[in-house]
């Protein structure tokens, strides 16, 4: 008797049935939709990345040029644009007047479009009159 109920028992336990498929298919294509738009959302952060990463480097660098320069640069505004990493970026430096006359601010903010609003990078340094 234990042996015919164990037959039987392997008999209806075959294969899947339709439900149990589906279920499983609706499973992995969730847990890869998932998958798929994080790995989207981690392509675009890095894209981000590197262009902030590029325009502060190009903001570093015009706040070196004006301090390497032996020229004491003019209060007011200056734009301009430079290319780097096969791109253009659009920067632009506020030279302020500051308590101490010897000294000024410079704030430069830089861009990957010359519309854009929003600066991708912005730098606030001082610098000195030359000697």
């Amino acid at each position: 008797m234990k042996s015919r109920f164990y037959q039987l028992q392997f008999k209806r336990a075959r294969g899947f049935t339709l439900l149990e498929v589906m279920v499983a298919l609706a499973v992995i294509a969730i847990g890869l939709g998932a998958v798929i738009t994080e790995t989207s959302r981690n392509v675009s952060n890095a894209a981000l990345l590197q262009d902030k990463t590029l325009a502060h480097w190009v903001a570093t660098n015009k706040v070196v040029e004006m301090q390497v320069a032996n020229e004491w640069p003019n209060v007011g505004e200056q734009t301009g644009d430079v290319e780097m990493a096969g791109r253009d970026w659009y920067w632009t430096v506020k030279v302020e007047a500051m308590a101490f006359e010897r000294l000024r601010q410079l704030g430069v903010e830089v861009r990957s479009d010359i519309d854009s609003e929003r600066p991708l990078a912005s730098v606030i340094a001082v610098i000195g009159a030359p000697p």
